[in-house]
């Protein structure tokens, strides 16, 4: 998916030092610098839904292991076995995810149970140099915690699709800050998006709507999602 190939993208902006280079190149320097490989880092997914398992996919073909959150913590399907790791969603877990993750991407929907998840005890357990994206939900993660670990060194960078208030404010801190990247949440916003969809639901859902079957997709009204 989309938010996949960004997630990749935003790993190898902070691996390979991509706010230095375009540092360096306004002021015309040309100075040498360590960069890092995704090979061999840990990517924790928050959320192994649609878009977590996506990011999974792509992850491991750059050679990265693969630590996931979810409600259920099973590896039945090819999919979940692409994990190395899968734990259960409790707090100890996600602190223990938090841990252990060089990258740790946040896919989470927002429900009642997830809505601050992502918490200050989380922030202060994350492994020091770690970076952060969230592709999911702005209310899912405790924004001051992430703004406070940002500007203290802890977290290395955050790449951020989805905020709390959306537009982000012009006050917001997120803006000033030169390890954040920012979209205005539309890294699934493809051209050809809506017409995928449509196709979906015209040629999948709506054919098994009429004839009384499953239905693909369906939003488990307990869970939220």
């Amino acid at each position: 998916s989309s938010l996949a190939e960004y997630a990749m993208l935003a790993c190898s902006y902070f691996a390979k030092g991509i706010p230095q280079l375009i540092r360096q190149k306004g002021a015309k320097s040309w100075t040498k610098f360590d960069v890092q490989e995704l090979r061999g880092q840990t990517m924790g997914i928050v959320g192994y839904g649609d878009v977590g398992r996506a990011v999974a996919k792509l992850a491991k073909q750059y050679g990265m292991k693969i630590v996931a959150l979810r409600r259920n913590p099973r590896r039945d399907t090819d999919e979940e076995k692409l994990c190395d790791v899968v734990y259960g969603n409790d707090k100890a877990s996600l602190n223990r995810l938090m841990s252990e993750s060089d990258y740790i991407v946040c896919s989470a929907p927002s429900t009642v149970d997830t809505k601050g998840m992502v918490n200050a005890d989380a922030f202060a357990s994350v492994k020091d140099g770690a970076v952060f994206l969230n592709l999911g939900r702005g209310l899912v993660v405790d924004e001051e915690a992430m703004i406070k670990a940002l500007k203290s060194g802890k977290l290395k960078g955050a790449a951020l699709d989805v905020f709390i208030e959306e537009p982000l404010p012009e006050d917001n801190e997120l803006w000033e800050l030169d390890n954040v990247l920012i979209s205005p949440h539309n890294m699934d916003q493809t051209s050809t998006f809506m017409h995928e969809a449509t196709e979906f639901f015209v040629n999948e859902n709506l054919p098994r709507f009429v004839c009384k079957e499953e239905l693909l997709n369906p939003v488990d009204k307990v869970a939220g999602y």
